[in-house]
């Protein structure tokens, strides 16, 4: 009766180990599954030649121009947008993950871009548009954005264009209105300290001629 009784819980212990792994076994699958229906890559590009970049006016954002998709550069990266979604990668032609949200700089882009390149005009004036190897952006990002280089080239190649202030930046409007540091004379009150004392002595002169006259009395 014991040996029997050891036989049946075996066999209890070994079918219940079996029901577990086939329960678990298709977790994996299902979450693989999940995945790739909801996060799925774009496409490849073809490129028939290595991208050329045009600079959006009044930014830091790089666009290849000629294509029927939008992709741009901007801070060390590639950007896409596809079904709904953004993607971007280090290279302009592989390596594309998903992104979660809109990148910020996509905010500032006028959706007219594509026309203003058309024309080569750029809010109402002439724009020299200036296409620049992928490499070149790739390598001169960041000191571009740093020192401000497209302001210093001709406004971005857009002839007779107003800077228009960026959040963050101070007002370049404002910089004659900014007053002295502590330390340094304020030349804006030096006149009319000047003419304090100039008044103040006018009135000391007058009044002498009343005073000698008080004398003679």
């Amino acid at each position: 009766m014991i040996h029997t009784a050891d036989n049946t819980t075996k066999r209890f212990l070994l079918g219940a180990l079996a029901l577990v792994l086939v329960l678990a076994s298709p977790l994996p699958t299902t979450a693989r599954t999940d995945r790739d229906i909801h996060v799925s890559l774009p496409p490849a590009i073809v490129y028939a030649e290595p991208p050329q970049l045009i600079v959006l006016p009044e930014t830091y954002v790089y666009v290849v121009p000629d294509l029927e998709m939008d992709v741009f550069f901007y801070d060390g990266w590639w950007w896409r947008p596809w079904e709904g979604r953004w993607y971007r990668s280090r290279s302009y032609d592989t390596g594309w993950s998903d992104y979660n949200g809109v990148p910020t700089f996509y905010r500032e882009i006028p959706s007219t871009w594509r026309n203003d390149y058309r024309e080569h005009r750029w809010r109402g004036h002439r724009w020299d548009i200036q296409p620049i190897p992928h490499q070149q952006v790739q390598q001169n990002w960041s000191s571009w954005e740093k020192n401000r280089h497209w302001e210093k080239q001709h406004t971005w190649g857009v002839q007779d264009l107003q800077i228009r202030p960026q959040s963050g930046q101070p007002d370049r409007q404002m910089h004659p209105q900014i007053r002295p540091q502590s330390g340094q004379p304020d030349r804006q009150m030096q006149p009319q300290n000047s003419r304090k004392n100039l008044n103040s002595q006018g009135n000391q002169q007058k009044a002498k001629p009343g005073n000698q006259g008080h004398k003679k009395n």
